[in-house]
């Protein structure tokens, strides 16, 4: 299983539990499995749905700034990763 690295977390909306992920590197499409990882964050779970200024789509490409839900807490500055099988 290897993970590429697709950007970073920029901000973090705990009452609705939502992450807020800049794009830097490659793309992002529903479905994609990410890692993220910081000092205190270590989850991975399936892209069900994200957003671009509240309208949904269906993937996000480098320079995107995207929402999607998260089940933990993250933080900003935590990495995103794409896991490639």
């Amino acid at each position: 299983m290897e993970e590429k690295k697709v950007g970073q977390v920029i901000k973090y909306f705990g009452k609705i539990g939502v992450a807020a992920i800049r794009i830097s590197e490659g793309s992002l499409k529903v479905g994609d499995q990410i890692h993220i990882v910081g000092h205190t964050t270590d989850i991975t779970l399936t892209v069900d749905s994200m957003q671009i200024e509240n309208s949904n789509v269906q993937e996000a490409g480098s320079g995107a700034d995207i929402g999607i839900k998260v089940k933990d807490k993250v933080r900003e500055h935590d990495t995103v990763y794409k896991i490639v099988t």
